[in-house]
């Protein structure tokens, strides 16, 4: 989402649209806070209509199934009785079955077209959009007999229809929850054989709020196949690594992390195509759908299994038969509004029912979208020529648009019959067309509040913004915005530089990282005020130094892969494909594992290492720091061991913030955030948990060090017969970037094996063993390479045997250090 944004200045670019009198309404992407709406709305059951009026909270988010706010219920006019739930005063999660994207609307329309050859049914089809809630209904019913408690899935009171932003939509309880704690869990290694049902050690087994919402999740799926709804039970599907944020906890059962699970969303926003998908979960939906005989899947589910279901249980449906009824009405109003050849298949060649409902539902979703008015609903339904004529001009880009505005709505004639004839009104309409677009701009953050307003003063200013308005927002914001340019380049280039100086700054960091912490419940209240008790210690102004110097070396990569780049693109302008190697260039930097801000931050870990002589402070962070992405983690991580609260909001904060920038699979309480934070905070736990239980045992052994010469003479012995077998093979002796593979793997066998051989040696002596027999084993090797012929392609012998002998050196030492590493963080179990 862009930036807070004014409501007050979008209300102000509003009423000069309505200043420039138009004939036809401005067009609304969503609401903003204070609003107030008045919908014709159908209640669930029963389905009594009502007139209710609600003001717009504020806007929660959206995504491609549609937009979703916390509204206030101001006024129900019910004559019919009162809708359960739409008491005036009542808090509701409201949502419109739009999304408010272009992009994503344009994305979900296009999946579901050709899934089902039709537009989204859930947000131009009043039938869909009560099917979905009724399905609801029963699927609410059924969790009261599974988990015996209803609230486990949200409640639906009611749907409506949307005039201005065209689209259904549905009234449902507001759930006060969260998604799930990022848990500290220092035997992380048993959520896995917990998962597949292996036996476990409960006493040791941690993370008690994912394994409840694991389970809950596991359970739920279940009960919704054997409901007959199993596209529904994609929603909360644990291997789409995406459905996780669909389940929420209350946050009145905060302490319990078994209770208060609830699932809050049965509306998917992407059809599942057989070829098309977009989880690892997918591919097992698709054999199974498949199976089922459902080759796209979206919604769709079995009336007949769930007749069967509530038979199974009669006493709790005995007063849901009439709604079950309604249900098999609109699933045959929904299922028949779109061609969907995958299910309709033979039916499209002989069944009236099932083009009258096409034809009929075609216009009723044009109505909705507001494609057509009244007058002109009517008339494409008293003809199915005109109809299919209409349809087709929608197929036609630009100009189909055009006509079919002109065709289907009377304020349209009116305004374009008036724009081609007064130029007093083309101008008023050019205002409001930037207007119109201006506000999107600002809410997109795009434009500033100053800009925006000026540019509806001098809607020329409108026409140097447009050509801008096809690149990222951020972007266009930084190229026209001088303020903000100076503030982002500020903020990049030269703040990491005055946290490092200035102690004050680096406080005011933490506190704010902390306040903004706790608005996303990544920390609680408790926590939050033990790190604010502690942030003048001088450890944790020592950490907060060393996390600055990190943030310092956050653009060093991008920097010198930019720059190679374009010294390469500069010397090599002779070769057409010299650009396509500058990018690779740039996207090799990206996927190393060390990269030269790492090294920046290696470096300077073990600079404060050696100048502090104090290794037990760094231990974790000095190796972690070499490597990149992880290394942006190795302080908090390190923190754990003297501030284990700051330390988990710290690691949970930088984390989360890295993975949020992955579109859908970083949603915020999706699988992936919990993996990540795993990764980067319960795993180097678990791993210092290892590691301790393994220095207890060497502390019991004899400190070893002469292992280090066979093993070094084991592994030079390997290149040596791999050079008498490549010699008796080919003639002539390998070039080092021949055997670049067995360099790495000796490497990192050696590192490994000293390490593991050390008995009693301190994990620093272990470290510096493997170093120097890398080192050692690297040496050997060249001069011995050397002597057999191997610097035949040098100019001079001697500075041969320099560059070998250095390179060689350096690599073995680096390779066979991350083996040593690598060794000890992969340490097994000790069975005691």
């Amino acid at each position: 989402m862009a930036e807070e944004y004014s409501v007050a200045v979008c209300k102000q670019l509003q009423e000069h649209f309505q200043g420039a009198s138009l004939h036809r309404p401005m067009r609304i992407g969503r609401y903003d806070g204070g609003d107030e709406l008045t919908y014709e709305v159908t209640g669930v059951v029963p389905d009594n209509q009502a007139t209710v009026r609600v003001k717009v909270n504020k806007f929660v988010g959206g995504g491609f199934a549609g937009q979703v706010y916390q509204v206030r219920v101001l006024e129900q006019n019910a004559p019919e009785g009162i809708i359960k739930g739409l008491e005036p005063g009542a808090i509701l999660a409201m949502k419109i079955l739009i999304p408010p994207s272009g992009f994503s609307l344009m994305f979900r329309n296009i999946i579901y077209g050709i899934g089902f050859q039709g537009p989204f049914q859930l947000q131009v089809n009043p039938a869909a959009a009560r099917a979905g809630a009724l399905w609801q209904k029963f699927i609410q019913r059924g969790a009261k007999i599974q988990f015996g408690d209803e609230r486990t899935v949200r409640d639906i009171y009611a749907t409506f229809v949307d005039t201005t932003l065209g689209s259904c939509g549905e009234l449902s309880d507001w759930i006060e929850g969260r998604t799930w704690l990022l848990e500290v869990d220092d035997h992380i290694e048993l959520l896995k054989p917990w998962r597949q049902g292996k036996t476990v050690d409960t006493e040791k087994l941690g993370s008690p709020e994912y394994r409840a919402k694991y389970t809950f999740m596991t359970e739920f799926v279940k009960l919704l196949h054997e409901m007959g709804a199993p596209e529904f039970a994609r929603q909360y599907e644990w291997s789409t690594c995406k459905s996780q944020p669909n389940c929420l906890k209350r946050y009145e059962t905060e302490n319990e992390p078994e209770k208060g699970l609830v699932a809050v969303d049965f509306r998917a926003g992407l059809a599942l195509l057989p070829f098309l998908p977009m989880s690892p979960g997918d591919f097992k939906l698709i054999i199974n759908g498949i199976k089922r005989g459902s080759l796209v899947q979206f919604d769709r589910g079995s009336l007949t299994k769930l007749e069967q279901y509530m038979n199974a249980h009669d006493n709790d449906f005995s007063d849901m038969n009439g709604a079950f009824e309604q249900l098999k009405q609109a699933e045959d109003v929904y299922r028949d509004s779109l061609p969907d050849i995958t299910h309709n298949h033979v039916r499209l060649l002989y069944s009236r029912k099932l083009w009258s409902t096409l034809f009929s539902s075609a216009v009723n979703g044009w109505r909705v979208r507001n494609i057509v008015d009244e007058s002109g609903a009517r008339n494409l339904s008293r003809s199915r020529l005109a109809t299919i004529v209409f349809f087709i001009m929608g197929l036609i880009p630009f100009l189909g648009k055009f006509v079919r505005r002109i065709w289907g709505r009377a304020d349209y004639r009116k305004h374009y019959s008036v724009l081609f004839s007064s130029w007093d009104y083309f101008g008023r309409a050019l205002r409001g067309r930037v207007a119109e677009k201006v506000t999107l701009w600002y809410r997109a953050g795009r434009i500033n509040q100053k800009c925006a307003l000026k540019i509806t003063q001098k809607p020329t200013r409108y026409y140097l913004h447009l050509p801008l308005s096809i690149l990222p927002a951020g972007l266009h914001r930084l190229l026209t915005d001088r303020t903000f340019a100076r503030e982002k380049l500020v903020y990049i280039f030269v703040r990491p530089i005055r946290l490092y100086f200035n102690a004050d700054l680096r406080e005011q960091w933490l506190r704010d990282m902390v306040r903004e912490g706790r608005k996303k419940h990544l920390v609680t209240d408790e926590d939050a005020d033990i790190i604010l008790s502690r942030i003048g210690e001088p450890f944790i102004q020592k950490y907060l130094k060393s996390l600055a110097v990190h943030v310092c070396t956050l653009p060093v990569t991008q920097v010198v892969s930019v720059m190679i780049a374009i010294i390469y693109y500069l010397t090599h302008r002779e070769d057409p494909n010299a650009w396509k190697v500058g990018l690779g260039i740039i996207a090799a930097f990206q996927i190393t594992p060390i990269s030269p801000g790492s090294l920046c931050r290696g470096l300077y870990t073990l600079y404060l290492v050696i100048s502090e002589r104090n290794f037990k402070d760094y231990n974790i962070a000095v190796f972690l720091s070499f490597f990149k992405y992880v290394g942006y983690l190795a302080f908090p991580i390190q923190m754990a061991y003297r501030y284990p609260v700051l330390a988990r909001f710290m690691a949970s904060h930088w984390a989360t913030e890295a993975v949020h920038v992955v579109p859908v699979f970083g949603e915020k309480g999706a699988l992936l955030e919990h993996e990540i934070f795993s990764l980067f905070y319960n795993r180097p736990l678990t791993i210092r948990r290892r590691m301790a239980q393994w220095a207890r045992y060497r502390a019991t052994q004899t400190p070893r060090s002469w292992h280090v010469v066979p093993i070094v003479i084991i592994a030079v012995l390997g290149f040596i017969i791999n050079d008498y077998w490549w010699r008796h093979h080919t003639g002539v002796l390998p070039l080092i970037s021949d055997i670049w593979w067995l360099s790495g793997i000796l490497s990192l066998l050696i590192g490994a094996a000293i390490t593991m051989g050390a008995g009693g040696s301190s994990l620093g002596r272990r470290m510096i063993l493997a170093v120097l027999g890398g080192i050692l084993a690297g040496f050997i090797f060249a001069l011995i390479h050397g002597a057999s012929g191997g610097l035949e392609n040098h100019d001079s012998v001697v500075k041969g045997y320099i560059s070998v002998c250095l390179w060689l050196s350096f690599i073995f030492g680096v390779f066979s250090t991350l083996g040593a590493v690598l060794a000890e963080i992969f340490l097994p179990e000790m069975k005691r």
